[in-house]
């Protein structure tokens, strides 16, 4: 048996009590957290899936944490149901859906994952694939900081050759983040799509960038070398929806 999830901040657990797409066992909320807002929304929230509330000390929420960061709400769940590359493809075509994805090779900051997947969901990606082997999963900082990122994005962890083959068979375009590629508004990302970026400090690996259609930057000023990996990310993913909503 698996152990549970531990979703620490408020809007990670407000996330997983709505979106239901795991059974959340209980919630641990602050004895002295003030009726209104997102605790109310909570309270609600658990109320209408059947989720027991339990008032605790925040001494025992600091105790508990593993984030450091608990914003008085803690609660425990199973974790989020597992996917695969190939069964995300057909449940995305089945739906008629053109795959929009992200590849993140080698991601060691729980926060710089945490944060591509919060702009994921703003931007409509369907999914995260990160390595098996390297950089992180799921941890309880990366699902804190998605603020409910993880919880309507998939994160499938797979070997990112097998994930990239897998789509481009499928007819997905792929198109790799790198500071020495071509201004991203000259690169065009309507239609099936999978941003491919590499590490903090490494950028695309050269067996990465042969795998890729094309290679885009974004033209930095101010003689800035580099943004984070995670800024870099979202400014693609929302690029692409700018390309999409203005045709090109």
């Amino acid at each position: 048996m698996s152990r549970p999830d531990q979703l620490e901040g408020r809007n990670v657990v407000l996330e997983a009590l709505h979106r239901r797409r795991r059974r959340v066992h209980r919630v641990l909320l602050d004895e002295r957290a003030r009726s209104g807002g997102k605790v109310d929304r909570i309270l609600a929230a658990a109320e209408a899936a059947g989720v027991p509330v339990q008032r605790v000390p925040r001494r025992e929420l600091d105790r508990r944490s593993r984030t450091g960061v608990h914003n008085g709400v803690i609660a425990e769940a199973d974790p989020l149901p597992e996917t695969t590359v190939r069964r995300l493809l057909d449940e995305l075509f089945a739906a008629g859906t053109e795959p929009f994805l992200v590849v993140v090779d080698e991601v060691q900051y729980e926060h710089n994952l945490g944060a591509v997947m919060r702009s994921a969901l703003g931007a409509g990606v369907h999914g995260v694939i990160v390595p098996v082997r390297r950089g992180k999963g799921l941890t309880p900082v990366v699902q804190r900081v998605a603020m409910g990122g993880a919880e309507a994005v998939p994160l499938v962890r797979e070997g990112i050759s097998s994930a990239l083959a897998q789509m481009r068979r499928a007819g997905i375009r792929i198109v790799g983040c790198d500071m020495d590629g071509d201004p991203v508004w000259d690169v065009d990302l309507r239609g099936p799509v999978a941003l491919v970026l590499g590490g903090e400090d490494k950028g695309l690996s050269p067996t990465l960038r042969k795998r890729c259609d094309a290679v885009a930057s974004v033209p930095l000023a101010g003689d800035l070398e580099s943004l984070n990996v995670s800024v870099t990310a979202a400014v693609m993913m929302f690029e692409k929806r700018r390309q999409e909503r203005a045709g090109g």
